[in-house]
């Protein structure tokens, strides 16, 4: 996982996002179709960035 200057993570897996977020896994892919959440993908692998998921969560999406 990449991470910016203050260690924190510039994407997260959906593995990864549905821990951080507490979220389940149905319901990323629910926000991600509803264009609520972004989501990246890089060959096989969806990303979600950071900022996106943050934004999310603080009610700004």
């Amino acid at each position: 996982m990449a991470q910016n200057e203050q260690g924190a993570p510039l994407a997260y897996s959906i593995k990864e996002a549905c821990r951080v977020s507490s979220l389940g896994r149905t319901r990323l892919y629910q926000l991600i179709a509803a264009k609520r959440l972004d989501a990246r993908k890089l060959g096989r692998r969806t990303l979600i960035p950071a900022e996106s998921l943050k934004r999310l969560l603080d009610g700004e999406s």
